[in-house]
């Protein structure tokens, strides 16, 4: 029997890249504002290698799931990701900028690498009677790498400048290259063990979990003709299963509106530190706080889980997160920080639960591309909320956190839907 994957070094390559990649974001902005003299080159910068990541997630899930060995392809992926940074860093100043929006639209692409392609391995890394456990800390790994990036990139900008910033991001993700390396060989053929939290029968999937049956597929690494049009049949066969296994499809759905609410909060984060907590730089404050919660309340249930089925708590997150936002359009500061915490209490169990629905309701050949693909959604939801809060944000803060409270609650209900009867032979 294959030795098995230390589950710590799963987690700290997690963190790592993770990490790198919430660092990288801020430490482009400022690169692109130092040396291409422009905020709008900057955020454009940003924008470039956020959005491809919706196109690549699919793709990079697809590839992941038909290799033999998915840590050497995500070992790869990582590292022409942070070589992505690093070519983006020399051609500031240097290449007409149109080039380096180019460097970073294909840099984004692999993104999705560094969020969804390393928790699709879980299965493989962890018996199924510790799935839940390890699902909950690799959720935490998303929350200490939000906290801890923005943070790393501040000091490291102000102290060594900018455009090292970058590169210590990407030395960041580079480490992370070893642990995915030595991810174990996917084991084909053995039916998916949901995880232990998995819920009452009424909450799993009728009849016989999700296996590799029905799917046929060539062997990795065969070189053969029709690999591109088996990509594309296994892209086609991923979004069926999203959309037609109703657990996954309300759990994907339900996590994908609530970042569009997420997103539109930070859309209000510098107005809200500049009306209600004395300085734009101040809102950043609200962030850390969410953050801090989410990761509290991820490392409680670590150590006390809940007996009630990962979808319930999705659903639970939805209308946490919508009375937190209702509450930050109270105003006040004392309010406007305890709404940010109860936010995080709402966001952190959420996106572990999240995980927990897709490895229960995926097939094992398209569990990385359903991980992969729901990464990409959920990051494509989170700008959409951004770019659509500014406007009423500009108009009347109470009424932009009121719409995203409304938006958060829209989530919770599509939570909330009856199950409808589907055949399992319907499905793929």
């Amino acid at each position: 029997m294959q030795k098995r994957y230390a589950l710590r070094r799963h987690l700290a390559g997690a963190v790592a890249a993770r990490t790198g990649d919430e660092m990288s974001g801020p430490a482009l902005l400022l690169a692109g504002f130092a040396l291409a003299g422009s905020a709008v080159d900057a955020s454009s910068l940003l924008a470039c290698i956020t959005v491809s990541a919706a196109v690549g997630g699919p793709v990079l899930g697809a590839l992941l799931d038909r290799a033999g060995r998915p840590g050497r392809l995500l070992a790869s992926a990582l590292a022409l990701y942070a070589a992505g940074l690093g070519a983006i860093l020399l051609g500031l100043g240097r290449l007409p900028f149109a080039a380096t929006l180019a460097v970073a639209v294909v840099t984004g692409l692999l993104g999705p690498a560094l969020s969804g392609g390393w928790t699709a391995q879980l299965a493989d890394v962890v018996r199924s009677e510790d799935l839940s456990r390890a699902t909950t800390f690799d959720a935490m790994t998303f929350g200490a790498a939000t906290l801890a990036g923005p943070a790393l990139a501040g000091v490291a900008a102000q102290t060594l400048g900018a455009p090292t910033a970058v590169l210590a991001a990407a030395a960041l993700i580079a480490t992370a290259v070893p642990a995915a390396w030595l991810l174990p060989a996917r084991h084909r053929g053995a039916p998916d063990a949901g995880p232990s939290s998995a819920g009452s029968p009424a909450d799993r999937p009728a009849g016989p979990g999700p296996s590799d049956a029905g799917f046929p597929h060539a062997p990795p690494g065969t070189g053969s003709s029709g690999a591109g049009s088996s990509v594309v049949r296994d892209l086609a066969a991923g979004m069926r299963v999203i959309a037609g296994r109703p657990a996954l499809a309300r759990a994907t759905f339900t996590s994908v509106v609530c970042c569009v609410a997420q997103g539109m909060l930070v859309a209000c984060v510098p107005l809200l530190g500049a009306e209600v907590l004395g300085g734009a730089g101040r809102g950043a404050v609200l962030l850390s706080c969410t953050a801090v919660s989410g990761l509290a309340a991820n490392a409680v249930l670590a150590r006390f889980p809940l007996a009630l089925a990962p979808d319930t708590i999705v659903r639970a997150g939805a209308l946490v997160q919508a009375a937190a936002l209702a509450l930050a359009a109270a105003g006040g500061p004392a309010v406007l920080v305890v709404a940010a915490l109860v936010a995080g209490v709402g966001e952190g169990p959420q996106l572990a639960a999240l995980f927990a629905v897709r490895h229960r309701e995926s097939p094992d050949r398209l569990r990385g591309q359903i991980f992969t693909t729901g990464a990409s959604m959920k990051t494509t939801g989170y700008a959409l909320g951004a770019a659509v809060a500014g406007p009423p944000a500009a108009r009347s803060l109470t009424a932009a956190l009121s719409l995203a409270a409304g938006v958060a609650a829209l989530a919770a209900l599509a939570a909330a839907v009856p199950r409808a009867a589907v055949p399992r032979g319907d499905l793929p």
